[in-house]
């Protein structure tokens, strides 16, 4: 079982750089596949990007290819999201979510219902 806690929101104006973290208290992050969403008010949970037990595979909305990147660091039981060039668009409540690696479908790796362990969400404000 993994306990997620998210960090690192705020409010930046556009063009800025941002990373989250999301850390895990428990004792088999290593064990998950770990998964960034994002929701903005009125609006659904959406996909961010995503990536396998060790960071090796990742998977990314077409929104933010090329300027979100997923890492993790399994020592310290942490998973990061650097953000760049971010668009007022970008606002919203960051999530990062677990699934076991062993329950993990690729091809619903997008799939929030997949996805069962969650933190409580931290806040990106991108003004213009």
């Amino acid at each position: 079982q993994v306990y997620l806690a998210e960090s690192g929101g705020g409010l930046v104006q556009a063009g800025a750089s941002l990373t989250l973290s999301c850390e895990d208290s428990g004792r088999a992050f290593s064990s998950y596949n770990i998964a960034w969403f994002r929701q903005a008010p009125g609006k659904e949970r959406d996909f961010v990007t995503a990536c396998n037990w060790n960071g090796g595979t990742t998977y990314d909305a077409d929104s933010v290819k090329g300027r979100f990147t997923i890492s993790r660091d399994n020592a310290k039981n942490t998973v990061y999201l650097k953000m760049n060039s971010l668009k007022p668009e970008d606002t919203a409540v960051y999530y990062c979510a677990a699934v076991h690696m062993n329950l993990f479908r690729t091809r619903s790796y997008s799939d929030h219902e997949q996805y069962n362990y969650w933190g409580q969400g931290t806040q990106v404000t991108v003004s213009s």
